[in-house]
């Protein structure tokens, strides 16, 4: 399922992530955003959503969270 289907609160496993900008795959792997790692939407905005990746928070754009399988 993509990230942009997952509901809020519930922690799930990144399985991959299918982008075709290689500097948007070496930004999100900067921010712990890779395969095997947990994430957590936090809340759902208008067009985005705040995530919890390790230790951070981030907003990404539901553009973006339709790129990440979990």
């Amino acid at each position: 399922m993509r990230l942009s289907e997952a509901q809020e609160g519930k922690e799930y496993i990144i399985q991959q992530i299918t982008t075709e900008d290689e500097e948007l795959d070496e930004f999100l792997f900067s921010l712990g955003c890779y395969s095997g790692e947990p994430i957590t939407i936090v809340s759902r905005l208008k067009n985005s959503c705040v995530v919890s990746i390790k230790d951070g928070r981030y907003n990404i754009d539901n553009q973006l969270a339709s790129a990440i399988f979990v």
